[in-house]
């Protein structure tokens, strides 16, 4: 009986070292972020010899809760997100024992409004997106809203091509659907009239009004896979699609974007912020996991080199908008030295 005791006893510390010991760092998150991710994974292992870390395209809101969902080393180390954590998810966080996280914001990007490059191009404003996408448009003296009717572009706006409304874009996972929210849907809506009144009056029922996208078939979800829409605008020239800028430029061969509000996007324009759909980029690290993970710092440090992040590293290849330098050296020196981010930061 001792012996078998013994041995169960046994077993079960083997099992439990095998579960404890990992010598890859896990990453989920934003697939926007993934591909910088990715080719700093690639450095970081050539460099240190280290196992390379293991990156998945969860979009940004499926990787914070992956990430938040617990301390345990069976738990993501780090998520990618393409805008800031919200103070939902970061108390979520420390509700399951996730009590520090590092933020470290790595640059910029733009959300394109893609095409097809031998379709017709597209000028866009951000009322126009809005009336585009949304589920419920105001109509009327003091905004009422009613169901979306618009189903060409004509119809939004008589200079536009006499074709269906068809935006292939992320689902609501998406920190790229959050910030088209933000950043256009919302700007877009605040130009009707009672819109502006709402907001002030309430939060909550503005949000629904301007951010709620159609589900008539003329938005249509492509999930994660950014490289998705690609193809499918080149096989539609009347389709439009929507993803980060860091995926337009890897396919301008065959894709450019419409301009938003008179603005083109371009490295410039984003980094001023003159290109009205300019949006942060961040990864978020879980403090507890350094040490009992390998690597982590190692991976941190790779990440804000001056060889990766600046002006002309090799993410800036890939389509990274780099920080002004003030920026960049208050996020390097926060993210090398594991400085967590505060709940009340957040929104």
């Amino acid at each position: 009986m001792k012996k078998l005791t013994l041995a169960v006893v046994l077993g079960l510390v083997a099992a439990s070292g095998v579960a404890q010991a990992r010598d890859n760092i896990e990453i989920v998150g934003s697939s926007t972020v993934y591909p910088f991710s990715t080719a700093v994974a690639e450095q970081f292992a050539k460099k240190t010899g280290m196992a390379a870390p293991k990156v998945e395209s969860t979009g940004t809101g499926g990787g914070m809760k992956l990430f938040c969902s617990g301390a345990g080393i069976e738990t993501p180390d780090i998520t990618n997100a393409s805008r800031r954590m919200k103070k939902s998810e970061m108390e979520s966080c420390i509700k399951n024992g996730v009590n520090e996280v590092t933020e470290v914001k790595i640059g910029f990007d733009g959300i394109a409004v893609a095409q097809a490059k031998d379709a017709a191009p597209v000028k866009l404003s951000r009322r126009e997106l809005y009336l585009a996408l949304a589920k419920d448009v105001p109509t009327g003296p003091n905004g009422e809203l009613q169901p979306n009717t618009y189903t060409t572009w004509k119809q939004i706006n008589p200079d536009m091509a006499d074709v269906k409304i068809e935006v292939m874009g992320p689902p609501p996972t998406s920190g790229t659907r959050d910030a088209l929210a933000e950043l256009g849907m919302e700007k877009g809506c605040l130009l009707f009239q009672g819109m502006p009144e709402l907001k002030k009056k309430d939060e909550k029922a503005f949000k629904a009004a301007c951010t709620t996208v159609r589900e008539d078939g003329h938005y249509i979800e492509a999930g994660e896979n950014d490289n998705l829409i690609v193809q499918k605008l080149q096989a539609n020239r009347d389709a439009v699609g929507i993803f980060g800028y860091s995926f337009l430029e890897q396919n301008m061969d065959s894709l450019k974007a419409a301009t938003i509000d008179g603005k083109e996007i371009s490295y410039e324009n984003i980094s001023s912020g003159a290109y009205p759909l300019s949006r942060p980029l961040f990864f978020y690290v879980k403090n507890s996991h350094v040490g009992q993970v390998p690597g982590i710092k190692e991976f941190i440090a790779e990440f804000t080199s001056e060889e990766a992040l600046s002006k002309d590293g090799y993410l800036a290849d890939k389509g990274l908008v780099a920080l002004p330098d003030s920026q960049k050296a208050e996020t390097v020196a926060a993210a090398n030295a594991l400085k967590p981010v505060s709940a009340n930061a957040l929104k």
